[in-house]
């Protein structure tokens, strides 16, 4: 089974990573970096992914969106990518 993980600077600004998984918003396993810059390298997001018990699928690529708010706001980033569970579990 695969899941969407996120990071995101929304909110206060800084980065933080959670994973969708299908329950209330609550209850997914999230991370935060606790800093606002800059953007957590793909091994600290890979670290992460395994702290909250989830891998990168081989080959796996983030991809990142905008979501401007307004023209003068700040722009908050959105990156996601698949993730499976630690050790293949369906």
């Amino acid at each position: 089974m695969t899941h969407s993980a996120r990071l995101t600077n929304s909110f206060i600004g800084e980065w933080d990573l959670y994973v969708v998984t299908g329950g209330a918003s609550w209850e997914w396993p999230e991370h935060s970096f606790e800093r606002t810059c800059p953007v957590p390298t793909l091994q600290e997001r890979a670290d992460a992914l395994a702290l909250l018990g989830y891998a990168l699928p081989d080959g796996a690529e983030w991809e990142w969106q905008e979501l401007p708010s307004g023209v003068m706001d700040r722009v908050e980033l959105l990156a996601s990518v698949d993730v499976r569970p630690l050790g293949g579990a369906a």
